[in-house]
């Protein structure tokens, strides 16, 4: 009924409900808890907007999930079975033609934080979805979105000829998300998914700014979607408000659905207002729906980035690449470092890395460390980068500055969590994860570094519970542009294991995680205080209570060395992380130096 609505009429869709809601009652609560507190005032907005000339109404569900509701998926679902049930009632009281006349179950994006696993997620996302399908609405509005990938593995095991799929990004004025995404980007992604049958834009910007992005949009066979704000908010008396500005309003999306724009509605502080002037002064009739005849851009040409894992004409090095990393210091105390990295200018090692001030303790920059290093020793460097820190805008501009100084490697992370004595005074950002920071570095390569690309890769926690889940990440970051990977330190079979079906399935290319450990104790504190490394007790045992500094370095020299030779046959390379930066192992592991003391410790 629905698809065969749209072959013949542009489709008016309702206004915010959110903003609308606090306009009408201002409880200072989420519009959500009157599904099941006060359905009365759910009726009365969906009526108000069906009386305007609405003809899809969205139920009152965006933040209908466990972050927001604060409560379990169960909560969640009564409260979703209730908005439709309001939506259904709506119409009924409306006198609203019931089979012009359409509910779109909407869904909005699940705060997340780096503790949550994204299969957990995802299946939450699932349970909504489902939600609404057993109760028998065919129409599913994915909203306000920064990204797709979240969302793709629900879409496929919902899709069905049935189910009509729309799917909305949220962007700035510029046409980037939160993210750091472009709207284009992400539209070339949607349009390959044969489930989704409408794709457009929702929020962020005002119907002026909305159409210069559709104007850069190229064409695809799916129906569009605009439902811009009223215009941008502002803060009168503590209070967000927009401008009563209905007619301009109405006038801008005229124009926006001369771009084939086949839905049409508003977003925040579009009031029922709105709708019935855009009701009142547009006409909702169209030809048949057909694929447009503008060329669908395709995704570019994968280009070999002149990193350390390519030769300087592109080609992959063959040998084993050797990555060293080196902890920048608490401090601005600069001199062990740099002694450090002069150890390992003639040992044929291929870069140099440096971890964003992991386990959330602040350290001396990444990107400006590597920057030092680079001036004082000529080697490649790549610092690590992560989520935790910054917004999408601040690493945007942080990207920008490495690339005029030519920092052009780099190890793309979500980022440890910040430790929890601070938590209360310091807040951890991640506007995204280590996926979505790979699909910004992508489009800044596309858009801005196409003559001299940064070269990204990222990491592989071999010791996740769920391998298959590891393995799925892996394969997204591949797709999202990673083109080698570093993994935590190895210490047993299992961990060997473990990466040879991580390669084996995906084909990534691995630098191998090797850390020598330098003592009973150092082990110890790798075992029980350092997430995701897995230290085993056999390896703990090899260590003496009262081994001297040298006895200590010479088992970890011995254990890195078996390490490479039962991943040598697998593996691309290997990463060196050496405890308190004690680089002067190095040699001693690839030169074959201490061959005496490890036939003694076996």
């Amino acid at each position: 009924m629905f698809k065969s609505y749209l072959q013949n009429h542009k489709l008016l869709a309702d206004g915010s409900f959110g903003t609308y809601y606090a306009d009408c009652f201002e409880t200072g609560e989420a519009p959500e808890i009157a599904n099941t507190n006060a359905p009365e005032r759910v009726v009365s907005i969906h009526k108000a907007y069906l009386e305007a000339g609405a003809k899809l109404i969205r139920t009152n569900t965006f933040a209908s999930n466990t972050a927001y509701l604060g409560n379990d998926i169960s909560v969640v679902k009564a409260n979703i079975k209730a908005a439709i049930k309001h939506a259904r009632q709506a119409i009924r009281e409306s006198g609203a033609d019931a089979d012009t006349t359409f509910i779109a179950g909407d869904i909005g994006p699940i705060p997340t934080d780096v503790s949550r696993e994204q299969s957990d997620v995802e299946e939450e996302y699932y349970q909504i979805a489902k939600t609404f399908l057993d109760e028998g609405i065919t129409i599913l509005n994915f909203e306000t979105f920064a990204s797709i990938n979240v969302i793709v593995p629900v879409l496929e095991r919902i899709a069905s000829e049935e189910l009509f799929i729309i799917v909305q990004f949220s962007v700035n004025q510029y046409g980037y998300t939160n993210q750091g995404l472009r709207a284009s980007k992400l539209f070339d992604v949607v349009k390959k998914l044969p489930m989704v049958n409408a794709i457009g834009l929702n929020c962020g910007v005002g119907p002026g700014h909305m159409k210069q992005i559709f104007e850069e949009l190229s064409g695809t066979d799916k129906y569009l979607i605009a439902l811009p704000n009223a215009g941008y908010p502002r803060r009168v008396r503590n209070k967000i408000t927009f401008s009563d500005n209905a007619a301009y309003f109405a006038k801008q999306v005229r124009a926006l659905m001369q771009l084939d724009v086949d839905i049409i509605g508003g977003c925040c502080g579009t009031t029922p207002t709105f709708i019935k002037e855009l009701h009142d002064t547009l006409s909702f009739v169209q030809q048949p729906h057909k694929k447009s005849d503008k060329t669908v851009a395709k995704d570019n040409e994968s280009v070999p980035h002149k990193g350390f894992i390519y030769n300087s004409d592109g080609t992959i090095k063959t040998r084993k690449l050797l990555a060293v990393e080196l902890a920048p210091p608490f401090d601005a105390n600069d001199d062990r470092i740099i002694r450090a990295a002069r150890m390992l200018q003639n040992a044929n090692v291929d870069v140099l890395t440096f971890p964003d001030s992991p386990s959330g303790r602040t350290r001396i920059d990444s990107i400006l460390m590597a920057k030092k290093i680079r001036q004082e020793t000529g080697m490649a460097v790549m610092p690590h980068i992560c989520c935790r820190d910054k917004n999408a805008i601040a690493i945007r501009s942080q990207l920008l500055g490495s690339h005029i100084n030519d920092i052009l490697n780099f190890l793309v992370v979500t980022g440890d969590p910040i430790p929890s004595m601070v938590r209360e005074s310091t807040k951890a950002v991640f506007n995204f994860d280590s996926v979505g920071l790979m699909q910004m570095l992508r489009d800044m390569n596309d858009e801005m570094f196409a003559a001299s690309p940064m070269c990204y890769g990222g990491a592989i926690n071999h010791n996740r519970r769920n391998l298959d889940i590891e393995i799925k990440r892996v394969i997204r970051k591949m797709e999202a542009g990673a083109s080698f990977f570093l993994t935590q330190p190895i210490f047993s079979e299992d961990d060997i294991k473990h990466l040879r079906t991580i390669k084996a399935k995906t084909g990534a290319r691995i630098l191998c995680g090797i850390m020598p450990l330098v003592s009973r104790k150092n082990a110890n504190f790798m075992k029980n205080e350092i997430a995701g490394v897995s230290v085993t007790d056999a390896v703990i045992e090899r260590y003496p209570e009262n081994a001297t500094k040298e006895e200590g370095e010479a088992i970890g020299i011995c254990i890195a060395k078996e390490m490479i030779a039962a991943t040598y046959d697998f593996v691309d390379g290997y990463y060196f992380s050496f405890p308190f930066n004690r680089v002067h192992m190095l040699p001693a592991i690839l030169f074959g130096l201490g061959e005496e003391l490890c036939q003694e410790t076996n």
